[in-house]
């Protein structure tokens, strides 16, 4: 067991784990116009984006299944995918909100809520995600398979509701889109 490439990365996660979503709330306020950027909005990206959450979801199923079947090699290229995968996501909304005006739920009813909770459990959950993909990740590549799959079985299931809640909360407010 290598704890020393653990303990290397600790410091860079944490500081990581912190700063991604400080910048993305800040990214998220503001907009390229207030700068004088004359930038058409990149409205054809939430439909995109909430299709990369849904893939995320499927590599992290194929991923579980293929480390059950014992093919550890299968496993490593799609949880390296679904890494990418939240990173183009991540890029691709703070664009898309940097160029764009938020929209708004219209819903009423029973249904406002229902959207508020998954919206706000699948933003809290997005936060709390990253330092767990990053210490399962980087356990996976020290070598420390045992301390890798404990904290994989936490990560797994939370990591898949903001994957599969990042779609659903897009079809949900795709009819408000202007």
């Amino acid at each position: 067991m290598d704890n020393t490439i653990e303990k290397k990365f600790r410091t860079p996660i944490i500081i990581v784990s912190i700063l991604i979503p400080i910048v993305v709330a800040i990214l998220f306020s503001v907009k390229l116009k207030d700068f004088g950027i004359n930038v058409e909005p990149l409205s054809f990206l939430p439909p995109i984006y909430a299709s990369i959450n849904g893939i995320t979801a499927i590599l992290l199923i194929l991923a579980v299944r293929a480390i059950k079947n014992g093919n550890r090699s299968l496993h490593e290229k799609l949880m390296t995918s679904a890494i990418a995968c939240s990173v183009i996501f991540l890029v691709m909304y703070v664009a898309y909100h940097m160029t764009s005006e938020s929209t708004k739920f219209g819903g009423e009813g029973i249904i406002r809520y229902v959207y508020f909770f998954i919206l706000l459990t699948h933003i809290a959950l997005s936060v709390i995600i990253i330092p767990l993909v990053l210490f399962t990740y980087v356990r996976a590549l020290s070598k420390q398979f045992d301390r890798h799959k404990k904290l994989a079985r936490i990560t797994f299931p939370l990591w898949l509701y903001v994957a599969v809640t990042g779609v659903v909360v897009y079809l949900m407010i795709s009819p408000y889109y202007v």
